[in-house]
């Protein structure tokens, strides 16, 4: 069953008045429970393909549609409600809240969906425990590791249970050893939890793990 397909998807930006074609006639569809790797070498469009199927940014031209919606026509409200309830996140600068705690970090997207306070630290403190992140909760980013950071940021992009997860070069920032148990966490994951996650990477160790592989360059499919 398909959970995401981009349709005819061009994305152009304008540099300085110049268009640049960042993205052209892109047409990917992607079933619920894949495990996909989107690589290709740096500006071959990986990033801006993750954000146009995550509903961060929108085509200049072509279709996006999730869950058999077409997500290009909604609002930014509406798209908002998608981001929170259906996808999950994980960026390679951690993008965690620096005055939050890690507990509290993982909590906050379940606080703006307005799930009670005891219900939210429960969930946040079982998943961390499920993670191997439970003596962390305390802790701020500041004093955590890389690593220790990137799987808060896994705990925190799946705790609503989305049906998507896009991760943009998550092991960017990472040394090969810990980015090895990340990817095994995520794998085990999307065997476990049928959690569809899409990767862009250039990292050979990701690439290597994907069950599909997606290949990117100049902005255009090279291989799928």
């Amino acid at each position: 069953m398909e959970i995401i397909k981009a349709q005819n998807l061009v994305k152009i930006y304008q540099d300085n008045g110049v268009p640049v074609k960042a993205l052209q006639n892109i047409n990917v569809t992607i079933d619920k429970g894949e495990y996909v790797v989107i690589a290709g070498p740096s500006g071959s469009g990986k990033t801006t393909l993750l954000n146009l199927l995550g509903a961060l940014d929108k085509p200049t031209e072509g279709k996006v549609y999730f869950e058999g919606e077409d997500i290009t026509v909604k609002e930014k409200s509406e798209l908002s409600k998608i981001r929170l309830h259906k996808l999950g996140f994980i960026f390679q600068a951690y993008n965690l809240i620096p005055v939050l705690t890690a507990i509290e970090n993982i909590e906050f997207s379940m606080m703006l969906l307005g799930i009670p306070d005891k219900e939210r630290k429960e969930k946040a403190l079982s998943l961390m425990d499920e993670l191997g992140i439970k003596e962390l909760a305390n802790k701020r980013p500041n004093e955590m590791s890389g690593g220790q950071q990137q799987r808060v940021a896994v705990a925190r992009a799946i705790v609503n249970k989305p049906s998507l997860v896009l991760a943009d070069e998550p092991t960017a920032n990472l040394d090969s050893v810990t980015a090895g148990h990340l990817l095994d966490l995520m794998e085990q994951m999307n065997l476990d939890k049928n959690i569809t996650f899409i990767f862009s990477s250039h990292d050979k160790q990701v690439i290597d793990r994907a069950k599909r592989l997606i290949i990117l360059k100049d902005g255009r499919i090279e291989n799928q």
